[in-house]
């Protein structure tokens, strides 16, 4: 009978110490998702705001010279990342491809320009940088035309400030839930223990004799689960760089390495606090008390 009740004992035991550890990693895994998020917000946004172009159109008359100088400047210049030259016959066969008919046939001539497609870094795609860099290459005597999407442009200057915003609030909402949800389970844990826990009380133990192992247990808990939760971190990490190679998720290893040691640290903390807040509680609490 003592024996069968033993292994139910520890059964329970280690239900409740499973349930903890699962508890612990998954909210630990959600934050570190949302971590990964804020890390590479930028980052994402800066690949959208790069793929946008400015379109230099060129008048027919512009020398040879003159445009050789002008890709030249371009490549070089500080809000440049690439400059691609589109002389009117590579534009004629793109737009003919695109119809699927040869409209030059129909015109008699090639009605396009030559055009160097300027692709901006990400700090300089605002309305304003933008605006500035298209008066300044207007200015040149061989360049017909400036174009590009301005609406775009604006929109998405707009939209990236507003998201970092509300995923900086959803951050900081999401931290104070998930100390709110490991608590509890680190509470509950702790509750099943409570009889023990004043028992030892009444024996003469010390608050801090009796407080020091659940704390340990705890933290050993919090360790395992950050573990968990950062190899799932690790795996979704791999899987999206293999998916999107284009942002470069893996870029910035030292920010990856503080985000995982903050997690880590993160289940330790939040383990060591919430276990020494219950134990404390159930210490002060009278006998009766502990029954409601």
């Amino acid at each position: 009978m003592s024996s069968s009740f033993e292994k139910y004992q520890k059964r329970r035991l280690i239900s409740s110490y499973f349930s903890v550890v699962i508890s612990i990693s998954l909210v630990l895994f959600l934050l570190g998702l949302l971590g990964l998020l804020v890390l590479n917000s930028k980052k994402v946004a800066d690949y959208f705001k790069e793929q946008i172009a400015i379109t230099v159109f060129l008048k027919d008359s512009a020398k040879e010279v003159e445009i050789t100088q002008l890709k030249q400047s371009l490549a070089l210049a500080e809000y440049t990342k690439s400059a691609a030259f589109v002389s009117k016959e590579d534009a004629a066969k793109e737009h003919q491809e695109t119809l699927g008919e040869n409209f030059i046939e129909y015109l008699g001539e090639n009605p396009l320009q030559n055009s160097i497609d300027v692709y901006i870094l990400a700090d300089y795609v605002t309305p304003e940088k933008m605006e500035n860099i298209t008066n300044e290459l207007k200015n040149k005597d061989f360049v017909d035309e400036v174009i590009y999407d301005k609406p775009l442009i604006a929109q998405l200057t707009e939209n990236v400030k507003r998201i970092s915003f509300w995923v900086l609030v959803i951050s900081a909402i999401f931290t104070f839930i998930a100390v709110l949800l490991i608590n509890s389970s680190i509470r509950l844990s702790i509750y099943a223990k409570r009889f023990t826990i004043k028992t030892m009380q009444m024996v003469g133990a010390t608050k801090k004799f009796i407080r020091k192992p659940f704390v340990w247990k705890s933290v050993r808990l919090g360790i395992i689960g950050a573990i968990v939760a950062m190899i799932g971190m690790g795996l979704v990490l791999y899987y999206l760089n293999q998916s999107f190679p284009q942002l470069q998720l893996l870029g910035d290893p030292v920010l990856l390495a503080v985000l995982f040691v903050f997690i880590f640290l993160m289940g330790v903390l939040i383990t060591w606090i919430s276990t020494f807040i219950a134990t404390q509680r159930f210490l002060n609490l009278r006998t009766d008390d502990l029954y409601y």
